[in-house]
């Protein structure tokens, strides 16, 4: 495994490592949206690290308040370019959609805070669409009670809850099922800001290992499978993948 900083050489051979790839997938955590002002959650400083060290969250972004980073705005480039195959993204915030990615071509594992969701046929809405008011209707949370006047699925009238998996819900079926099929198509997986201690997600880049795929981690942090990687860059996020995409656009180029 070659464990390296940001520099010259290092931005090159990642960028080879992606443009010689078939089939490339990104796996992006919390620590990508740092960079928008969004706390983590298993990073150095995270909220669950202070919770477990007895000490208050660092009070970061409201989703609504936040906005694409370069990382973000990198991989929208590469898909752009045709080069990003798919995303599996393990946050909530809803960044991914904003900076542009297809809605087909991403699959959010542990839902979106924007999105709510019929429990039965599984179609999906922006809280706008069908008159979501949180105030009124509250979270809508799986777990919590339903209430008389909150909205009903418009496609098949069945009930509608919030998208974000909380602790002990069960894992969505479809986005299981998608994030298992790219991990075993990918060649190379861009690994980025998640601390891979999160299961079930934390599977699906040991899949993409186990099944020949070359990995690439970009932490500032250590991770749970840093002996996995192939590469493991100790970097900001949006630093690295910036300087990255604009050596792949240079190469196209020539």
């Amino acid at each position: 495994m070659k464990e390296i900083s940001e520099n010259e050489g290092t931005v090159e051979s990642v960028a080879k490592m992606i443009l010689k790839s078939k089939y490339l997938v990104a796996f992006t955590g919390a620590g990508i949206s740092t960079e928008s002002g969004i706390s983590d959650f298993r990073g150095k400083d995270g909220i669950w690290t202070r919770k477990d060290k007895g000490l208050p969250p660092k009070q970061g972004k409201h989703f609504d308040e936040a906005e694409p980073n370069t990382a973000h705005l990198a991989l929208l480039t590469l898909q752009e370019l045709g080069i990003l195959k798919f995303l599996i993204s393990q946050n909530v915030d809803n960044l991914h959609l904003k900076s542009g990615i297809l809605p087909e071509l991403l699959t959010e594992l542990h839902g979106n805070y924007s999105i709510m969701k019929c429990l039965d046929c599984d179609a999906r809405y922006k809280k706008s669409e069908i008159g979501w008011d949180c105030d009124e209707h509250g979270r809508g949370f799986r777990t919590e009670p339903s209430q008389e006047n909150e909205p009903k699925c418009p496609k098949c009238n069945g009930r509608i809850i919030s998208s974000i998996v909380n602790f002990n819900d069960s894992m969505p079926e479809k986005e299981m099922l998608l994030s298992r099929e790219h991990s075993l198509k990918c060649d190379l997986m861009l690994v980025i800001g998640s601390s891979l201690s999160v299961n079930p997600a934390a599977f699906f880049p040991r899949m993409a290992h186990d099944n020949g795929a070359e990995i690439v981690i970009i932490n500032i942090d250590s991770t749970k499978m840093d002996k996995l990687a192939d590469t493991r860059i100790y970097e900001k996020a949006g630093v690295f993948m910036e300087q990255v995409v604009q050596r792949i656009k240079k190469f196209k180029v020539i």
